[in-house]
């Protein structure tokens, strides 16, 4: 089967078609988990589609979501990279950015140089390359949040968002915003990373205003699955696409559940950033329990013994999508029943690390296990399926 492949614009019309929407949570280098498991939804679906080896995700999906690492996921995608580029490219950023230096010690100082990122992400997308440029093949949402005036932002390239386009009051839009200066303000991830700079306007005879922006996780979207499709539907963001089992599909992938049992150096450390690290887990939780509330899904997980998986409780009677979730628990019982031959607990312990490249390696491994187990082809509903050319 062949299909015909769509403009940027026509991804992000509502034009009376189903419409698909993949979003990418953010966690370091833990995004390489997810990698593993989008190239099986890409081999999946390049198979449904006529098994050609030009298929892409950017063909399929309409809208590709990212906070943080699935920032950088997301924006390759929307360019029309292949996944197993994405890894390569993946696996050398990860060895060049996050290495350890004796310089940058102390609380006040972020653990890494942001330099060595914005090399890496201009070389990705290019230095000229904007949120608005011809470059990305369809929708492009990045979760970011302006530290400054504490709002989560949602920076799309949808041609009718308010302001995608500038003003004459000297506001700079959406679309020329650089792209690797919009995916580095999402990674800029507190303690890790600097926060990114971005001039918001800039006018003769007027005073230049700057957001400082960081990493989308510190907001509730982290998981950037309930932004996507609140950005989708909500009339505020213009995009305006129906909701319906039959008309919306979510793909959410997650880059481990990481294992709250993990013990950070100092008590003041555990104390800190375990509190922040169980806030964001609530957060993720939160997320999860209403996209499920809201949808049909194969996928749909036991959450507790109140809750269950909620099946039958679609919020209004009716579910507003259809809604699938793939994660790997990074707890040592978990990762040991899913790769039996991985014994040692300090290895799987450090799992749950979002700057350790040496794990890359076996969190691909895993995210590939995990994925041959729970991703299958009838989770895809052929309603969803790109119409033939």
């Amino acid at each position: 089967m062949s299909y015909r492949i769509r403009s940027r614009d026509e991804h992000l019309d509502n034009d009376g078609r189903p419409k698909r929407i993949l979003a990418l949570d953010g966690g370091g280098l833990r995004g390489i988990l997810s990698l593993a498991i989008l190239q099986r939804i890409e081999d999946l679906l390049r198979a449904r589609h006529g098994d050609n080896d030009e298929f892409r995700l950017c063909h399929y999906f309409d809208l590709i979501a990212g906070t943080s690492t699935g920032a950088i996921i997301a924006a390759t995608l929307a360019m029309g990279w292949s996944v197993e580029d994405i890894r390569k490219k993946y696996m050398a950023l990860g060895t060049k950015v996050f290495r350890k230096s004796l310089l940058r010690q102390g609380l006040l100082r972020a653990k890494y140089d942001e330099e060595a990122l914005i090399a890496e992400l201009k070389a990705v997308y290019g230095a000229r390359t904007t949120l608005g440029g011809p470059e990305l093949q369809t929708g492009l949402l990045v979760v970011t949040k302006r530290l400054d005036t504490g709002s989560p932002w949602p920076i799309s390239n949808n041609p009718r968002g308010r302001y995608f386009a500038g003003r004459s009051s000297g506001t700079i839009g959406n679309a020329d915003y650089p792209l690797w200066q919009v995916v580095r303000a999402s990674t800029a991830a507190p303690s890790y990373f600097d926060p990114e700079r971005i001039i918001i306007a800039k006018a003769a005879g007027k005073k230049t205003v700057a957001g400082d922006f960081v990493d989308g996780g510190v907001s509730p979207f982290n998981n950037p699955a309930l932004q996507a499709v609140m950005y989708a539907t909500l009339h505020g963001y213009q995009v305006g696409w129906p909701t319906g089992a039959d008309s919306l599909l979510v793909v959410s992938l997650g880059t481990g559940s990481a294992d709250p049992s993990v013990k950070h150096a100092s008590i003041a450390a555990q104390h800190a950033i375990g509190a922040l690290a169980s806030l964001m887990d609530d957060c993720a939780i939160l997320q999860e329990v209403l996209l499920q509330w809201m949808s049909q899904s194969p996928t749909a997980r036991h959450f507790d013994r109140e809750l269950q998986d909620l099946t039958g409780d679609a919020l209004g009677g009716q579910p507003l999508l259809s809604y699938l979730r793939y994660n790997v628990d990074l707890s040592a019982a978990s990762v040991q029943h899913l790769d039996p031959a991985l014994t040692d607990p300090k290895v799987i312990a450090s799992l749950s690390a979002m700057d350790a490249p040496k794990n890359m390696g076996i969190l691909h491994r895993l995210g590939g296990l995990a994925a041959a187990r729970d991703v299958k082809a009838e989770d895809f509903p052929v309603g969803f399926d790109l119409p033939a050319a």
